[in-house]
């Protein structure tokens, strides 16, 4: 059972507890980082927003078969006022506890069933290779994205292709999607950006960053860019503990080489995992 397993059958099994990201993580033996980081690869969305998710549809099943008192029902499912969970239900299924238990059905609700424990990736991973950077100057866009909301990424590439000419000069002939600056809510800080020396005269718009020094895991692969979301889930869902790494919770860098083609999206990909 790998770790993403793990915590679905907890937050399953411990559903009506006090769950916080710390106690599911630690009943995987894994850091909070590393949990919300396998999660989202696997399924887009954080561990937290999924127990949340599960906890209003498990609420809303028990309103529609009639349970006479709502706060109870919040307090069953870990909020600690009628006004919270109120709010909170009608947010996320636009109708509030009442009508739903007046209307006796959840056939219109978009209810969050249980994932089964039996996912996996039939994605093949070689085995990574060791790279240690002693620090990595780039320039180019940065966004802030959520795990839940990764869907401006490629316009982010696309707004950044016209600056490449700019750049060209300064770069290695190699571009970079770095994912850094985490929390745990699942933000963090997406670069599109080449590497260049901290001295380059950088275009109007351009901005600039370093990574700090760190060691990398990196996994090739040589198929199409549209395999990245399988690549990344196979990585954090098994390939690290496969292959006995251990994350430190350092950045995520997706490396196109110079054979990388924009234009057709072949050519193969890196991804370099910050680990101990």
């Amino acid at each position: 059972m790998n770790t993403v397993q793990k915590a679905l059958w907890y937050i399953e099994h411990h559903s009506q507890e006090s769950l916080t990201l710390n106690s599911v993580a630690s009943a995987c033996d894994v850091s909070p980082f590393y949990l919300t980081r396998a999660f989202s690869a696997l399924f887009g969305q954080t561990p937290m927003r999924y127990m949340r998710l599960r906890r209003l549809s498990e609420a809303a099943q028990q309103l529609a078969n009639g349970a006479p008192d709502i706060l109870s029902v919040a307090l069953e499912y870990g909020y600690s006022s009628h006004e919270a969970f109120s709010r909170a239900f009608k947010e996320t299924f636009t109708m509030t506890p009442e009508q739903v238990r007046v209307q006796g059905h959840t056939d219109n609700l978009n209810l969050t069933e249980p994932i089964a424990m039996t996912i996996g990736t039939h994605m093949q991973l070689d085995p990574p290779r060791r790279e240690s950077l002693k620090h990595l100057h780039l320039a180019g866009l940065v966004s802030r994205f959520h795990c839940d909301a990764k869907a401006g990424i490629p316009q982010q590439w696309q707004r950044f292709q016209p600056f490449l000419a700019a750049l060209a000069p300064h770069s290695s002939g190699a571009a970079y999607g770095a994912c850094f600056n985490f929390d745990e809510d699942g933000h963090f800080d997406y670069m599109t950006g080449v590497e260049v020396p901290p001295q380059a005269a950088l275009p109007a718009g351009v901005v600039s960053t370093t990574l700090p020094e760190q060691e990398y895991a990196v996994f090739a692969h040589g198929g199409h860019i549209a395999d990245i979301t399988s690549v990344m889930a196979a990585i954090w869902s098994q390939g690290i503990s496969d292959f006995g790494l251990e994350p430190s919770g350092g950045p995520t860098l997706e490396r196109y080489g110079p054979e990388f083609d924009p234009v057709s999206g072949s050519g193969g990909f890196e991804v370099w995992i910050a680990v101990r």
